[in-house]
């Protein structure tokens, strides 16, 4: 019990896939700019990296290892978040069409968001159990989620704030993104 609060407060504020793993930047600078689309993402990807990460382990331990073909890895990884995207993409055009319209184009770049392929490889190299894999993955997702609320609650009031011509739009945006990730390392004590 004591290892997965670990693998939680770790994956959620000490190594944070954004903000200081840097994976997912994308969807973290796209999505980000209303606090709605940003819980929507946030789901969206909590629901794709806890199935990929049942589904990924379940390919590493029942047929790449005793196949003997780990070198396919990334490869096998790739189809399953693919598969899981059109998935959840479809789920959400017939559930929330508001949402799905939100999302945008950002939706499908969720099967090239790194985060989840990053986070899928992570469980396998640190031999995690499927419990483990499964709490690590959705800790990640939730930290990731964090990240992208956090910043579209900044940048919607940053959109009533008296900021130089220069720094509108994606300038202020990058720039409050880093003063996160450098927030975010004050938390590299906890543990």
């Amino acid at each position: 019990m004591q290892e997965m609060f670990v693998i939680i407060i770790g994956a959620v504020f000490i190594n944070n896939i954004v903000l200081s793993q840097f994976l997912g930047i994308c969807p973290f600078l796209g999505v980000s700019k209303k606090l709605s689309s940003a819980v929507g993402m946030g789901v969206a990807v909590t629901f794709v990296m806890a199935l990929a990460a049942i589904i990924t382990w379940l390919v590493q331990q029942l047929v790449l290892v005793p196949l003997g073909i780990g070198y396919l890895q990334t490869i096998a990884f790739i189809l399953v978040i693919a598969s899981l995207v059109q998935f959840v993409e479809m789920v959400i055009r017939k559930t929330s069409p508001d949402l799905y319209r939100a999302l945008g184009v950002y939706l499908p770049l969720i099967t090239t968001n790194c985060a989840v392929l990053g986070i899928a490889i992570v469980n396998i190299q640190k031999s995690y159990t499927l419990a483990s894999s499964l709490v690590n993955s959705v800790a990640n997702a939730l930290g990731f989620t964090l990240a992208l609320v956090l910043m579209a609650g900044i940048r919607e009031r940053l959109e009533d704030a008296d900021i130089p011509k220069s720094l509108q739009g994606m300038p202020i945006s990058l720039i409050t993104a880093a003063l996160m990730s450098v927030a975010f390392l004050g938390f590299t004590g906890l543990l």
